[in-house]
């Protein structure tokens, strides 16, 4: 059974429990039993995840006021949704943004959870800045709510206003506050951030955080802010750019 199966079976939520628990219990359909049974400890890690992004991801999407179909679309294209799947996605999706909990209660769930692993918490920020940008716009509520979720998920100013710089577009971010260095970081100090940066959000460490495979998709955008903020700064300061880290 498929990730979404589980999901809309709503087995793992008396694993997860809390709201992120009740709101996987209350979109249970009649392949619960199945789901319980197919159900693994690793599985009730990347469903609690996967739950989170899409509830608060529909808590988000409703942030600027008006929910749209470029939004929605962005949800299923960060999580590459099989059309065999969207009709169930769309459900749980929409049972979300219809839930009486506030974000807050998923976010400071979520935020419990994974407290000793930022970088899962930080993935499922940039998926939520993806579906906040899908109609080309990013409201000054939009940024609030994310401000907001990421304070509950632990992360102080300067770890968010990284995490946000990359996202806002080659043309207006700041290439240090990206790479998380200071103007006057050494050469090596910058190409040391740099490695370690694509390394953390390759595909592959994602996948060994338990990040699920419908997700790391977004590695590849990540790691090419990451890697167009280390060109700039190279160029800017006449520095030769080296081949990427592996």
């Amino acid at each position: 059974m498929s990730i979404w199966g589980k999901i809309v079976g709503g087995a793992a939520g008396f694993a997860v429990g809390g709201p992120l628990g009740a709101l996987l219990g209350g979109i249970a359909g009649h392949a619960v039993d199945r789901a319980r049974d197919e159900t693994t400890v690793g599985d009730v890690h990347s469903i609690a995840f996967t739950i989170a992004v899409i509830a608060l991801g529909a808590k988000m999407a409703k942030a600027d006021g008006v929910v749209t179909a470029d939004e929605v679309a962005a949800f299923r294209q960060v999580f590459q949704v099989p059309e065999s799947e969207v009709k169930n996605v769309a459900r749980v999706f929409n049972q979300a943004r219809k839930d009486v909990a506030g974000f807050e209660a998923y976010a400071s769930q979520i935020g419990g959870m994974f407290r000793t692993q930022p970088k899962v918490l930080e993935n499922l920020l940039d998926g939520l800045f993806h579906i906040a940008r899908a109609d080309g716009r990013f409201v000054s509520d939009e940024d609030e709510y994310l401000r907001r979720v990421a304070s509950l998920f632990g992360f102080s100013e300067a770890e968010f206003a990284r995490i946000r710089e990359a996202h806002i577009g080659p043309d207006q971010s700041d290439p240090y506050t990206i790479l998380g260095v200071a103007r006057d970081a050494s050469a090596d100090q910058i190409k040391k951030r740099w490695r370690a940066l694509v390394r953390e959000h390759h595909p592959d460490a994602m996948m060994a955080r338990g990040v699920p495979q419908e997700f790391v998709e977004l590695a590849t955008v990540k790691v090419a802010a990451i890697n167009a903020a280390y060109d700039r700064i190279s160029k800017e300061r006449g520095l030769e750019r080296v081949g990427a880290p592996v």
